[in-house]
């Protein structure tokens, strides 16, 4: 997981490109499609990290690190259409030249410590 996710292609791309990345990756499975909430979403033993919704990437990290990165302009925190953003949950403006791999590499590391810390 050395690469850049940001390319020439658009923001499917970019996703398509992580998906990449992480295939492999002991512990984590690949979006399943289909329809509903997470069908985009890679997942590490269960559970999501990062997701691509409504053309954005979204992921999972502490909430004083959503804090940041918002404040700092990388993302606003997700709203679920359910009216209420959600505390540990980043989306990225697709059109942002932060680099998409960091932050899911990020949360996927956030989600092993979770793991770990429910053992």
């Amino acid at each position: 997981m050395d690469g850049d996710t940001a390319g020439p292609g658009g923001p499917e791309d970019r996703f398509e490109d992580l998906v990449d990345e992480f295939t492999g990756v002991e512990g984590v499975t690949p979006p399943r499609g289909g329809s509903g909430f997470g069908r985009s979403a890679l997942r590490f033993q269960g559970k999501i990290f990062a997701m691509f919704v409504r053309g954005r990437l979204v992921v999972k990290l502490p909430a004083e690190r959503v804090e940041a990165l918002a404040a700092a302009g990388a993302g606003v925190h997700f709203d679920a259409n359910k009216g209420t953003p959600m505390r540990e949950w980043l989306s990225v403006d697709p059109d942002s030249p932060r680099p998409w791999l960091p932050l899911a590499t990020e949360a996927l590391d956030f989600a092993r410590r979770s793991q770990r810390a429910r053992q």
